[in-house]
């Protein structure tokens, strides 16, 4: 069972990476830019707010304050917010924004990465809570400001129509 997360918890992101990959590989070159473009705003926007809320709480990781060996082995640093669940909440909400059904697939795989984190000791529940939460909030004001973004290039294309 520990191979299982371990390897749920190190690698499944990737998995999740790949999958979105081949899911912009496979669009038209219109929707491909779109897609960059709403990822180019939603990713690093989340991990700049989840850098900022780790700037202003501490949370040893589990194995740190618990004295036990964890399942990954990890710097006894703040595991707040989970970088890889964050990483995999903001891959999904990029997909999800595009097609719904894939995007909440990816994020489904988003929260097991983050749960095989808690479980292989190296994050507390609330470090994966919050990256999910994270990515939420930015996607919805980023969601905001790309269709009025969308939306206002649609009227110059079409004079305003």
């Amino acid at each position: 069972m520990d191979i299982l997360i371990v390897f749920i918890a190190k690698y499944l992101i990737f998995v999740s990476a790949a999958i979105a990959v081949v899911f912009f590989l496979k669009q038209p070159r219109e929707k491909k830019k779109e897609i960059l473009t709403f990822a180019a705003m939603l990713l690093p926007v989340s991990y700049i707010v989840a850098k900022i809320a780790g700037y202003f709480y501490f949370s040893p990781r589990p194995f740190a304050v618990g004295n036990f060996t964890p399942l990954i082995s990890h710097a006894a640093d703040s595991g707040f917010p989970s970088d890889h669940t964050l990483l995999g909440a903001a891959i999904a909400m990029a997909i999800f924004h595009f097609n719904k059904k894939l995007g909440l697939f990816l994020f489904f795989l988003a929260i097991f990465v983050g749960l095989a984190r808690v479980l292989a000791g190296v994050h507390h529940s609330m470090d994966i809570v919050v990256s999910a939460i994270i990515v939420l909030i930015v996607y919805s004001i980023t969601f905001r400001r790309f269709d009025l973004r969308n939306e206002k290039y649609a009227q110059k294309r079409t004079g305003g129509k």
